[in-house]
């Protein structure tokens, strides 16, 4: 599944007007470029894995997202799954089907609400799910200790910083962060 947003990038919404930044030269900034790229193949080698177990299963990346965020916060509303990953009902309702039909994941009637589904992993949901988590913790654990003792929190504020204001907040308090200076097994903040 491609990664289809429903809202247009938060710079285009007000019309054809563009920010200064969008129509300067790149070529001014060589420094912010090489940070671009090294983005391009850190994800590169981040997802690399991972996506090798998913075409064992024929799965993509969108499946891994469905099912990393499912196996995170088991009774996630379907409604709040598809404001988490930015992508029309349609795309999800294609990968949810298979990952259903595959037995990764079950869908539950809400107690109150009947209308409401709820998600949640199955043991082979959870296995592979945890299995493609440990391969992306171990490439961060290696990464962030090559890169020394203050870059934990550097990289935590950088990628926040990254993420769009109007989306900051509620990615923090989905995003289970383990107390400063805790190493211990992350199972324990769930």
């Amino acid at each position: 599944m491609a990664d289809i947003t429903r809202d247009p990038p938060r710079s285009r919404r007000n019309g054809p007007q563009r920010d200064r930044s969008e129509t300067g030269s790149v070529a001014s900034r060589p420094d912010l470029i090489s940070h671009v790229e090294l983005l391009f193949f850190a994800y590169r080698d981040f997802t690399g894995d991972p996506d090798a177990i998913l075409a064992q299963y024929g799965f993509g990346r969108a499946h891994h997202r469905v099912l990393h965020f499912v196996n995170r916060n088991p009774g996630l509303r379907v409604a709040n799954l598809l404001e988490i990953l930015k992508i029309t009902k349609q795309s999800l309702a294609r990968v949810l089907k298979q990952l259903i039909g595959e037995g990764f994941i079950v869908q539950k009637a809400g107690a109150e609400d009947r209308r409401e589904r709820l998600l949640f992993a199955t043991v082979k949901g959870t296995r592979l799910a945890e299995r493609l988590t440990a391969l992306q913790v171990k490439r961060v654990e290696d990464a962030l200790s090559a890169a020394g003792p203050e870059a934990e929190a550097a990289t935590r504020a950088f990628l926040l910083a990254m993420i769009a204001d109007v989306d900051r907040q509620q990615v923090e308090a989905l995003v289970k962060f383990a107390p400063e200076g805790d190493k211990s097994n992350e199972e324990d903040s769930r």
